[in-house]
């Protein structure tokens, strides 16, 4: 008997076309695609299809984007497409029960973590913020909660010393295809076992933004750290320096003491600044209107700027 399904993708950044991208090169037939609508971007602020839309249209499959599902218009039109199941990943519109039912074998999500750690909208990012020693994806059949689902397959990966935000998420974008072919695998066969989450050890993967980025001298350096790295390739971890914007791009924990924010010392291997314990090395640091360069560049040229005795973040 053939495992091979009828599937309906419903995805938007580079994260779920690298999924999308497995399903087809597999058995399996992918009949739609669903994606958010086209958005500005670049410095025109041109319309853009997402990476999931430019891919599917490279497939002539068609793509749908519309604004939610919970019309009857939007239910019709995805039960015309007789799916077996739908795969979610990283769609960003919330899936009403209908839409969950409306697939003979449901919907099911790829998600960056070891559930029922960090639901919500950046489980990579918070999982290194929170200093955690691992990560990996669930494969979950959706239900009508947030991340709440049965568990059917979860893939574990170390979170190294010196990953980012923006590492991490590729590691885990090579990962998550891989573990929801799987999964198809095992439901078409009926051999998978679904496993319901412990709702109290969930925790909340708060989406990102500028402010979740703001640097707070007074916390230790082992947590700025962490969050710096978490913060990279986006929003970037930031403070102030005689009142203008200076944005971290890289740092390390050093030895040092003196007051939250206080430069204690700068030469061609960085710029050491006091935390709440221990100091902070920045080593890659990005002036107002200018691009990211490794500190010892910006010393050579702007070295009056960092006057030991100076505090960040005032």
């Amino acid at each position: 008997m053939s495992s091979s399904l009828r599937i309906v993708f419903a995805g938007t950044p580079e994260f779920a076309a690298r999924h999308l991208q497995a399903l087809l090169d597999s058995e399996h037939s992918v009949v739609a695609v669903y994606t958010q609508p086209d958005r500005p971007a670049g410095r025109g602020q041109k319309l853009t299809p997402s990476p999931v839309k430019q891919l599917a249209n490279a497939h002539h499959i068609p793509v749908l984007q519309p604004q939610n599902l919970r019309g009857p218009e939007a239910q019709d039109e995805l039960a015309a497409f007789k799916a077996d199941i739908m795969v979610v990943v990283a769609y960003g519109l919330i899936l009403p029960q209908v839409i969950l039912d409306t697939p003979r074998l449901g919907c099911i999500n790829s998600h960056a973590s070891l559930l029922p750690r960090w639901r919500g909208a950046a489980p990579i990012q918070r999982a290194i913020e929170a200093g955690d020693s691992e990560t990996g994806i669930t494969v979950m059949q959706m239900e009508a909660g947030l991340d709440t689902g049965p568990m059917l397959l979860k893939v574990s990966t170390p979170i190294d010393a010196n990953d980012t935000g923006g590492s991490l998420h590729d590691r885990l974008a090579g990962i998550g295809p891989n573990a929801v072919l799987q999964t198809l695998e095992g439901l078409a066969t009926g051999s998978i076992d679904a496993q319901q989450q412990l709702d109290g050890l969930a925790t909340y993967a708060h989406k990102l933004n500028k402010q979740a980025a703001l640097i707070d001298w007074q916390r230790p350096a082992s947590a700025l750290d962490c969050q710096i790295r978490a913060m990279h390739p986006w929003p970037i971890c930031h403070s102030t320096l005689a009142g203008e914007t200076l944005k971290i791009h890289a740092a390390e924990c050093v030895e040092g003491q003196g007051q939250p924010g206080e430069i204690l010392h700068a030469d061609r291997n960085g710029l050491v600044v006091a935390c709440g314990e221990q100091a902070l090395r920045l080593t890659q640091i990005q002036l107002p209107n200018a691009k990211a360069l490794a500190f010892s560049d910006v010393f050579n040229s702007k070295k009056e700027l960092f006057q030991l005795g100076q505090v960040l973040g005032l």
